[in-house]
C-alpha cells in the first residue's frame, strides 16, 4: 500500500502549534449493509464543526466537511503516529477521501482538519476488521447455494460465507481445505497450500480464479472454491469404501490485514459405497 509520507512524526502530521486547541469530535459506530460493499460510519451526533461525516466506505475513508467549514487541509494519521496522507481542501470542496485499501495497519486513526498551521478539529476513528465464518457447505449437498445449481461441476466445489463485523475492510487471499476431504489443498491433494500464486477462490463473474475477495466493514460475502476439494481423485485424499468412514478437516481462510487466518474445524462422514467416488458426504461443525 502506498503511503504518502511514511516517515513524518505525529507532531509534524498534526501540524499544530504550541497552544493550539483541538476540538475533539466524539464518534459513534453504525454498521450497515449486508454485502461486501457496505460501510461503517464514524460520525458525531452533535457534529457542528467542520467534520460533518467520517466514514469507511468499502476500502476508502471518506471525510465530509460542512458547508461552513473554514479549513484548507485534512490529515490522516496512522495508529503508529505517522502520517498516512494529507488532502488539500480548495474553496467550496466539501469532501476528501483516502484510499486505505486492504494493506493498512489496523488500529485507531486520527482525522485532523487544519487552517494554515492551526489545528481546527480532530476526531479518532477505529479501523479494524473482524471476520468470521458464518456458513460452509458442499455443492453436491446444497446446489442452491452455489453460483449455478445446474452446473455439474459445483458438486465438487464448496461455498463459504464470511461476515465482517469490524470497522475496516479486509481481503480473503486463500481458501484451503486440510484433512480428511476427498481432494485436500496440501500435498495429499492439489498441493497449493504453500503456493503464493494460487488462492483457490473462484469468481463466477469472471469465470476464473481470483487473487482476493474484499469484505467491507459490516459486509457479508460468499466465496467459492476453485480447486475441487470434494472431487474423488484416485490416489489422493479420501475415497469411498464399502464401509462407513469418518474424519475431520480444517477450513482455513488467509486474510490480508494483519496477515491473519480464519480457521474452523468440521467433522466429515462418508457413507458406504462399492464405488470409490459414489458415497454420500455429510459435514458438521465440531
Amino acid at each position: 500500500m502506498t503511503r504518502d509520507y511514511p516517515h513524518i512524526s505525529r507532531r509534524t502530521a498534526l501540524r499544530t502549534v504550541t497552544g493550539a486547541t483541538l476540538a475533539s469530535v466524539a464518534g459513534c459506530l453504525n454498521n450497515s449493509g449486508n454485502s461486501g460493499t457496505s460501510g461503517v460510519e464514524t460520525t458525531s451526533p452533535r457534529s457542528q464543526g467542520p467534520l460533518k461525516r467520517v466514514a469507511v466506505d468499502g476500502t476508502t475513508l471518506v471525510v465530509e466537511l460542512s458547508a461552513e467549514a473554514d479549513v484548507d487541509q485534512v490529515n490522516l494519521v496512522q495508529p503508529n503516529g505517522e502520517l498516512f496522507g494529507k488532502r488539500d481542501v480548495a474553496a467550496g470542496v466539501q469532501q476528501v477521501s483516502f484510499e486505505i485499501g486492504t494493506a493498512y495497519e489496523p488500529g485507531e486513526y486520527q482525522v485532523v482538519a487544519l487552517k494554515g498551521e492551526q489545528g481546527v478539529v480532530e476526531t479518532s476513528l477505529p479501523i479494524q476488521p473482524n471476520l468470521s465464518i458464518v456458513e460452509m457447505g458442499i455443492g453436491r449437498n446444497q446446489p442452491e447455494k452455489m453460483w449455478d445449481s445446474s452446473n455439474d461441476e459445483i458438486a465438487e466445489e464448496a461455498f463459504v460465507t464470511v461476515e465482517n463485523q469490524g470497522s475496516g475492510p479486509d481481503a480473503i487471499t486463500k481458501l484451503l481445505f486440510i484433512g480428511d476431504v476427498p481432494y485436500p489443498s496440501d500435498e495429499e491433494g492439489t498441493n497449493y497450500a504453500n503456493n503464493e500464486d494460487i488462492s483457490g477462490i473462484y469468481d463466477p463473474r469472471s469465470n476464473s480464479e481470483v487473487s482476493e475477495v474484499v469484505v467491507a466493514a459490516g459486509g457479508r460475502v460468499t466465496i467459492y472454491s476453485s480447486r475441487s476439494p470434494f472431487a474423488f481423485v484416485p490416489g489422493s485424499g479420501t475415497s469411498c469404501k464399502d464401509e462407513k468412514q469418518s474424519g475431520e478437516f480444517e477450513l482455513i481462510l488467509e486474510t490480508q490485514v494483519g496477515e491473519n487466518q480464519l480457521t474452523k474445524t468440521y467433522s466429515i462422514q462418508y457413507s458406504a459405497s462399492t464405488e470409490a467416488d459414489n458415497c454420500e458426504i455429510t459435514i458438521n461443525e465440531t
